[in-house]
């Protein structure tokens, strides 16, 4: 089984990384493939609906979000995580996750995904929020902690300090393997839910 972690912060083996990384523990424990991609230090730009992607089949600006699509449709998991800047997600992790999602068109139903949001203080629960969003859009369940997924750190490796903070990483990436796993076993025995043809509605009179 794979899971991919999507890092949002610009910071090279800053707080949000030490979240990460305790969650990569009980994942390797739990004999759970592991790949991290940092990039909130890329130049990733937005959305602007242009459509290409219903047409060629990914986005129209060629950077990691056509790289990661691949890795994102083979993964079993996905977990995103940000810091936290005025009470949202880092502005090039939202721009990442609005290009991927949509211009992908690979069923992503029942690949278990959860966000991690790290901070100083404020800000934590709409952040969190945001991001769980993306996976709600698709079907994709949400693995839940003991609390809600935040580390607390401003000051380079103060996350290590947190240790309710952690401790909450390691009972995601528990329960999202056991998730996972879970899934895995339902999909082989019962297979995927049976889907409708789409409705779409347009609220203009």
């Amino acid at each position: 089984m794979k899971v991919l972690m999507i890092n949002g912060s610009p910071r090279v083996d800053g707080n949000t990384s030490i979240a990460l990384k305790e969650m990569e523990k009980i994942f390797e424990k739990e004999g759970i493939e592991v790949k991290t991609v940092q990039i909130g230090n890329k130049a990733i730009r937005g959305c602007i609906a242009c459509g290409v992607c219903q047409e060629k089949g990914q986005c129209v600006f060629d950077d990691e979000v056509n790289a990661l699509a691949p890795e994102f449709e083979a993964c079993d998991g996905l977990v995103v995580a940000s810091p936290v800047y005025y009470a949202s997600a880092n502005a090039t992790l939202s721009a990442l996750l609005d290009r991927l999602f949509f211009s992908t068109s690979f069923d992503k139903r029942m690949k278990v995904g959860a966000s991690v949001v790290v901070l100083r203080r404020g800000g934590a629960s709409a952040t969190f929020d945001e991001l769980n969003k993306y996976f709600t859009i698709c079907g994709m369940p949400v693995a839940s902690s003991q609390y809600w997924n935040s580390v607390h750190g401003r000051l380079p490796g103060e996350a290590a300090q947190d240790g309710e903070g952690l401790q909450t990483m390691r009972a995601l990436a528990g329960n999202m393997s056991f998730l996972m796993k879970s899934i895995a076993l339902g999909k082989e025995k019962y297979g995927l839910p049976e889907v409708e043809d789409r409705i779409s509605t347009s609220f203009i009179r």
